[in-house]
């Protein structure tokens, strides 16, 4: 399997892609050439994924609930 190109996609696509990188690895059937170049696409995609997950978590946290009882954005100063 080649080594796919990271990108910023979405979260579950990230996922999937460390699920097939790390299923690679422990086949042990690529080249240490690729092992290394996998490595470092599966330490780039954790990378991407915790800053998706932080951001998210932000947004979560802003979201407050108003005397009415209606949803709404509260802003905070965490960033």
């Amino acid at each position: 399997m080649a080594a796919k190109k990271t990108q910023k996609g979405t979260l579950e696509g990230s996922l999937k892609r460390l699920e097939e990188i790390v299923e690679s690895l422990d086949e042990g059937k690529v080249s240490l050439d690729e092992a290394v170049q996998l490595y470092e696409e599966g330490i780039q995609l954790s990378k991407d994924c915790a800053e998706k997950l932080k951001a998210t978590e932000l947004k979560i946290k802003k979201l407050a609930k108003s005397v009415g009882g209606d949803f709404e954005i509260a802003e905070t100063d965490e960033e």
